[in-house]
């Protein structure tokens, strides 16, 4: 499956984001395959990355030309977005509903995490359960 079919309007200018007790940001909406990230692109203001499996409830509202999202996540943070554009809001519910509602955990994002470094020793060799089980029962007889 391709993630392209889903992002319908993939960036939006002039977002801002509302979250408690945090001052509003304006910045561009971009939506990828895996992640929601909001940048207003300014060296003292933080970005958002958030996981669109993160996601559990999507709110719509409307006020003439400006669209609102209400995002509920589920580590209980309520974020809410202001989008320019009736047509632009539609489009990047739809695509985040979506997204946050994958059927397949093997489109899940660890699944198509490629690291940029290389991996220098596997952890999963360095620890066996075996040789510490028989280093620690010989110990035991020695009591």
């Amino acid at each position: 499956m391709e993630f392209a079919e889903l992002i319908k309007t993939p960036r939006v200018d002039n977002v801002v984001l509302h979250r408690p007790f945090y001052p509003a940001v304006e910045g561009t909406l971009c939506l990828t395959g895996h992640h929601l990230i909001l940048s207003s692109r300014q060296d003292n203001t933080e970005e958002l990355w958030l996981l669109h499996s993160n996601i559990d409830a999507i709110d719509k509202r409307f006020v003439g030309p400006l669209g609102t999202i209400i995002i509920k996540c589920k580590d209980f943070r309520i974020i809410q977005l202001d989008i320019p554009g009736m047509e632009e809001c539609l489009n990047i519910a739809s695509s985040i509903e979506a997204l946050s509602t994958l059927d397949s955990i093997t489109l899940m994002y660890p699944f198509f995490y490629r690291p940029m470094f290389e991996v220098i020793e596997d952890g999963w060799h360095s620890f066996l359960p075996e040789q510490e089980f028989e280093l620690y029962s010989s110990a035991v007889s020695n009591f």
